[in-house]
């Protein structure tokens, strides 16, 4: 049995491993929490620089719709991947994933809804 920090920290080796290998780049951060049945990942920086050129020189709509479909598209092919990831780390499946970006900011949310919440054993003092 991990602790819940141990947890946390499985799931953003594996997101950073996946957005290595899946999306071709790294995030410039990733934080995440799990929070009884929830966990929930924040990405900082994860626009490259050819995505933020697109959002930049198309019109905002048409760049960011444009943007958000390629990444939506992306992550439900991913989605096992993922699922697969957040159950070894936590040994509960996953039931929904949501997820969505910001083109302004460059952060990206992803939330895994579980099964049931993790057992999870304290953190013994040092």
């Amino acid at each position: 049995m991990k602790t819940q920090g141990e947890i946390e920290a499985a799931i953003c080796e594996g997101i950073g491993r996946f957005e290595q290998e899946f999306m071709g780049r790294g995030s410039q951060g990733i934080h995440s929490h799990l929070i009884n049945g929830l966990v929930v990942i924040r990405l900082e920086g994860v626009l490259t620089a050819a995505e933020q050129q697109l959002v930049q020189s198309l019109p905002s709509e048409k760049g960011r719709g444009l943007l958000k479909q390629v990444r939506i598209q992306l992550i439900e092919t991913a989605r096992p991947v993922l699922e697969s990831m957040v159950l070894e780390a936590t040994g509960t499946k996953v039931v929904s994933l949501h997820h969505d970006f910001s083109t302004a900011t460059g952060e990206e949310i992803v939330v895994f809804t579980l099964a049931e919440s993790p057992l999870v054993r304290e953190k013994t003092k040092r």
